[in-house]
């Protein structure tokens, strides 16, 4: 087992294993996505207090899972690339910024527009929630324009790596913030949740589709990453010649 993620760590390796991945993650991700929503919109009840407004709930939460899992991810990868300087864990860390960054605009937007009819505001500046959600947007960006900023990539992973490392911090802040200070969001949803059945299988089948869409758009960026890093190596000039076919 070892040896496998031994070799899985390997930039080559992981090149031509992930396209085997990304078709497969992404069809199944849209078909449950697809379907899941489906069933949220037109087949699940509507909420007895929210109504129809609770329906977007179905990417709401969603996005806000993925914009942790996403933070976690990175956070985890670039600690993993710092100390034990693995290349393609950096890579992965910076592949899953902008895609964190997304899904965390998408639940602060969400989140307000659910947050209007319930709350009567679009935004609550005094909600632990909303505003440790609003800061991981902010260290997502500011990860992000730290890569940019610095030309050396060696120098750019590892001042990024420490950002990463520090705002995990924020991770069981957003988590617990419910539990911890008075708040007007709602709370635990899912689990240990009061969600009748036929709203949370919805709920639960979207959460599952996001996360397969993710999964394979971050096997993309990461591929990606893999080959910009490596683009002077043997290896990466072996495939593009096998690619395009030269003798």
């Amino acid at each position: 087992m070892w040896k496998f993620f031994h070799k899985l760590a390997s930039p080559p390796h992981f090149y031509r294993l992930a396209p085997r991945f990304v078709l497969g993650f992404g069809v199944v991700g849209c078909v449950l996505i697809g379907w899941g929503t489906y069933a949220g919109l037109f087949l699940a009840p509507p909420d007895y207090q929210q109504k129809d407004a609770f329906r977007i709930i179905y990417v709401h939460v969603p996005a806000a899972y993925l914009s942790m899992m996403a933070y976690s991810i990175m956070a985890i990868s670039a600690g993993i690339g710092l100390i034990w300087r693995m290349k393609l864990a950096h890579s992965v860390a910076a592949a899953a910024a902008p895609l964190g960054a997304w899904f965390t605009f998408s639940a602060l937007v969400t989140g307000a527009i659910w947050g209007r009819p319930m709350w009567g505001t679009w935004w609550e500046w005094g909600d632990p929630r909303v505003m440790s959600e609003l800061l991981m947007l902010f260290l997502y960006i500011g990860y992000i324009a730290l890569r940019v900023a610095i030309d050396e990539i060696g120098k750019a992973d590892k001042a990024s790596a420490v950002l990463a490392l520090v705002g995990a911090v924020n991770i069981p802040i957003i988590h617990y913030s419910v539990e911890w200070w008075t708040s007007v969001h709602q709370g635990q949803t899912v689990v240990g949740g009061k969600m009748a059945p036929e709203m949370l299988q919805p709920l639960l089948l979207n959460i599952l589709g996001f996360t397969l869409l993710f999964g394979a758009m971050l096997l993309y960026r990461v591929r990606t990453e893999v080959l910009h890093r490596e683009r002077r190596s043997r290896w990466v000039k072996a495939e593009v010649l096998q690619t395009v076919g030269a003798p």
